[in-house]
């Protein structure tokens, strides 16, 4: 008996074929970037084509989240933003509110990690988004992002401590108040700063993470911790005594 020509020996199946399988993922994977480009244009400012603070509060209010929620600022890191941007002629600095520019290109690499290609999806992806930056493998670039992300102006090296105070209770205060809250209230009656550089913020991290608080029975001043740290340690323990 003759053998049927579509069964000879090694040939797939047409719906098998992985050529055909490729194709199909690839075809998925242009339309859930469509979705996503247009989701963009949806809150993108029509003259600018970047998605600026108005556009951000739109956006966060269609996910039923506060502008100034920590995990807005998650959103930034995981589409590596570069910055909040200059801002816009009109729109007074104020770190209450996170002044927010997504070009579409950072729009397209957060959006497309976190399989989010409407607000729905976006908002669901947040609480995972939130445990992801928390895990200390990402923590600290986290924290790191977040200082760099408040340098609007060009060779910009510091950050007033006004919004540094902001930014603290904001980024580390849900892991350690005790330490963030007594730091606030140093700095706010202080008068050798006026401004925080990156080495004293990130110093005010391994600050938490290694010191014994509130006895600092194992810091030294020695060592190589930032000054404003040394006065910090001097102003609690007057306050102690």
């Amino acid at each position: 008996m003759r053998r049927s020509a579509s069964r000879k020996t090694g040939q797939s199946n047409s719906t098998d074929s992985p050529d055909l399988f490729r194709s199909a993922s690839g075809k998925a994977s242009l339309k859930e970037m469509e979705r996503i480009d247009n989701l963009f244009y949806t809150y993108a400012n029509k003259s600018s084509g970047v998605i600026d603070p108005e556009g951000i509060e739109a956006l966060c209010s269609d996910m039923e989240v506060n502008h100034t929620d920590v995990r807005v600022l998650m959103l930034a890191w995981k589409m590596k933003a570069e910055k909040q941007g200059l801002l816009y002629p009109g729109h007074k600095k104020k770190f209450g509110y996170l002044f927010e520019f997504f070009v579409l290109e950072e729009w397209q690499r957060g959006l497309k990690s976190l399989r989010a290609d409407n607000v729905n999806k976006l908002k669901k992806a947040l609480p995972e988004l939130e445990k992801e930056v928390k895990r200390p493998s990402n923590f600290m670039d986290f924290y790191s992002y977040a200082f760099r992300y408040c340098l609007t102006e060009e060779k910009q090296k510091s950050v007033d401590i006004e919004s540094v105070c902001e930014l603290l209770d904001l980024v580390l205060g849900s892991q350690c108040r005790a330490q963030v809250d007594y730091f606030i209230e140093y700095l706010k009656v202080q008068t050798d700063y006026k401004v925080i550089n990156m080495d004293q913020w990130m110093g005010f991290f391994r600050f938490c993470n290694e010191i014994s608080f509130p006895d600092f029975n194992n810091y030294d001043p020695k060592l190589a911790w930032p000054l404003i740290l040394d006065n910090f340690v001097d102003w609690m323990k007057e306050k102690q005594a």
